[in-house]
């Protein structure tokens, strides 16, 4: 019998582990392209990622420099959201840009 009220405690404390664990976080990154303007990107991280305006070139740098760069890190549902903004947005105004989501 006391085994399983051990079994049972144990089961009970990786529950409580589970259901406390942080949320899994996901970078939201643009892509590199030959059409949109770096003054696009960098509206788009001021006004989507309120990023200041020095984080915001310096985001848009690697962007062109390394075909990728990291917008901000957000649970899965607020990265999944920034991506649409910045999908539509770009859409929008006729630009090719291109938003992702990874998990880190």
């Amino acid at each position: 019998m006391g085994h399983a009220m051990t079994a049972q405690h144990q089961s009970d404390t990786l529950l409580h582990r589970l259901n406390t664990l942080p949320p899994k976080r996901y970078g939201v990154f643009l892509l590199n392209d030959d059409y949109t303007t770096m003054e696009f990107v960098v509206e788009i991280l001021t006004e989507i990622f309120m990023l200041g305006q020095e984080q915001a070139v310096a985001v848009m740098l690697s962007v062109h420099h390394e075909g990728k760069g990291l917008c901000g890190t957000y649970t899965r549902d607020i990265a999944q959201t920034k991506q649409q903004q910045v999908m539509q947005r770009a859409k929008a105004e006729g630009h090719p840009l291109q938003c992702i989501v990874e998990e880190i």
